[in-house]
C-alpha cells in the first residue's frame, strides 16, 4: 500500500468536518469556548461624553490665559450627573468616568490646577478643546459587531462581551473525544507490572492535547487484544462521542486488531498509513452517524505527534475555528541527514539567539522516548526528500509550548 502524503491525509480529515451544536452559556462559563455567532453590542461605550482624568470640567476658552481664576460650582463623581451648566468663568470638580457637564468642553487635570479657596481654582497650564474627554461611542456603538463567530473567547474577548452587556453567549458545544487504549501489555499507572508489561501513558498526553484544543474528554481505559472485547468497547464508545481516538493496535502485527474491529463496528476507513515519521500507521475513518475515528500508533511520541497534527485541527474545525498552520521559521543548530519519502517531525529545543529562533534537534529520535519529548518545545518539520542540511540552514518548526 502506497503511503498517503500527510497534507492529503489532513485534507481528508477536515473535508467532512461539521461544527458542533450551539449552546447558550452564562458569560462566566465561556472561558476558552468558541463564539458560534457574530456578537453585536447591546449598548454604546462610553454611553456619554466622559472625563478621562480626575480634574475640572472647564471651557477651553476660559483656560487660555494661565492664572485666570475659575469658580467651582459643583462636583461630578463617577456614577453621578451634574445637572447644571458650566458658564463663563466656571468649572466643575470631576472624576474619571463621570459625564462631562453641559457647557464644558475639556478637562483641566488636577495636577494643572491650584486651589485658591473652597470655591476657586487657578489653572497652571492651558487646555485645548476636547482634551481628556472620551467621546460617546469611542469604544463601540450599539449595534456594532464587536466579535466575529469563530473567535476563541479569551480574557479580552470576554471583557468586551461583558462591556457590551451580554450576560449569555452562543458558543459551540465542546466536542466529546473518547480515548480507548488497546494492548495486553498495558497497565494503568500505579499498577504492579509483570514481565512483558508496560505502563499505559499515551492517553494522558493525548487527553491533555484534546482538552487544550477545546474538547471534553472521556477516557475509556484499556481494552485487551481480544476481538469481542474490542468490538464491545468500540461499539459503546461510538455511541458516546463525536471523536473516537484509539491508541495502539494500528500496525500490522498479529495482535494489531483495531482496524478490523473498527470495520466490524461500521467504521469506513478513509486512510491507513501516512508518509510521516513518527506515526506512519495512523488511520482515520467515520461511521454512518458521523463519528470521527482516529487511530493513533502505540509508540508514545507517534501518538503525541499524531494528536497535534490531526486531532487539534479536527477539534478546531468542529468548533467553528479555522484550522491554521502553526509553522514558524527557525535556524538549525545541528546538521541533518537527507530525508526519504516520509515527512519527519523531529523533537527539538527552540530558543531565541540574536533575535532569531534557533532549533536544536535531539540526536536520538526513537519514537518511544518520552524523556526527550518532555524537554522538547518544538518539532522540526522535514518535508519528504529534503536534502541534507547543515547548522545555520533555515527550517520550519511546529511550536509545542513556549
Amino acid at each position: 500500500m502506497a503511503l498517503l502524503p500527510l497534507a492529503e491525509a489532513l485534507a481528508r480529515v477536515l473535508d467532512s468536518v461539521e461544527t458542533t451544536s450551539v449552546e447558550h452559556l452564562p458569560l462566566h462559563l465561556c472561558d476558552e469556548r468558541v463564539l458560534a455567532e457574530d456578537l453585536s453590542a447591546l449598548r454604546t461605550q462610553p454611553p456619554f461624553d466622559s472625563s478621562a482624568m480626575d480634574g475640572y470640567a472647564v471651557r477651553a476658552e476660559d483656560v487660555f490665559v494661565i492664572g485666570e481664576a475659575l469658580r467651582v460650582i459643583g462636583a461630578a463623581p463617577a456614577g453621578t450627573v451634574f445637572n447644571g451648566v458650566v458658564s463663563a468663568g466656571e468649572c466643575v470638580r470631576i472624576f474619571t468616568g463621570a459625564p462631562v457637564p453641559a457647557g464644558a468642553d475639556s478637562i483641566l487635570i488636577q495636577e494643572n490646577a491650584t486651589r485658591v479657596d473652597d470655591a476657586t481654582i487657578k489653572a497652571t497650564a492651558p487646555v485645548t478643546r476636547g482634551q481628556h474627554i472620551r467621546q460617546a461611542g469611542l469604544d463601540f456603538r450599539q449595534g456594532d459587531i464587536v466579535l466575529r463567530k469563530g473567535r476563541l473567547l479569551d480574557p479580552a474577548a470576554l471583557s468586551l462581551a461583558a462591556a457590551c452587556n451580554h450576560a449569555v453567549l452562543p458558543v459551540h458545544r465542546k466536542p466529546r473525544v473518547a480515548l480507548l487504549s488497546t494492548g495486553d501489555e498495558l497497565r494503568a499507572p500505579g499498577d504492579s507490572l509483570q514481565p512483558g508489561q508496560i505502563i499505559a501513558s499515551n492517553a494522558y498526553g493525548v487527553a491533555a492535547i484534546a482538552r487544550q484544543a477545546g474538547a471534553e474528554v472521556i477516557d475509556l481505559g484499556i481494552v485487551r487484544d481480544d476481538m469481542p472485547a474490542l468490538n464491545a468497547a468500540i461499539a459503546m464508545a461510538l455511541r458516546r462521542c463525536d471523536v473516537l481516538i484509539t491508541l495502539g493496535g494500528a500496525s500490522v502485527g498479529d495482535h494489531d486488531l483495531v482496524r478490523t474491529a473498527l470495520a466490524e463496528c461500521g467504521v469506513a476507513m478513509n486512510f491507513w498509513k501516512i508518509a510521516m515519521r513518527p506515526g506512519k500507521p495512523t488511520m482515520y475513518g467515520r461511521n454512518d452517524k458521523g463519528v470521527h475515528v482516529l487511530g493513533l500508533p502505540g509508540n508514545p511520541v507517534a501518538s503525541f505527534v499524531g494528536a497535534h497534527l490531526f486531532l487539534v485541527p479536527l477539534i478546531a474545525g468542529m468548533t467553528g475555528q479555522e484550522p491554521r498552520a502553526r509553522l514558524e521559521t527557525a535556524i538549525l543548530a545541528a546538521e541533518l541527514r537527507e530525508n526519504d519519502q516520509r515527512q519527519d517531525y523531529l523533537r527539538a529545543t527552540l530558543h531565541e539567539e540574536n533575535g532569531r529562533l534557533v532549533a536544536k534537534p535531539f540526536p536520538v529520535q526513537d519514537s518511544s522516548m518520552l524523556s526527550t519529548l518532555a524537554v522538547a518545545n518544538c518539532l522540526i518539520v522535514r518535508p519528504p526528500f529534503a536534502p541534507a542540511a547543515i547548522a545555520g540552514d533555515t527550517c520550519r518548526v511546529l511550536r509545542l509550548r513556549n
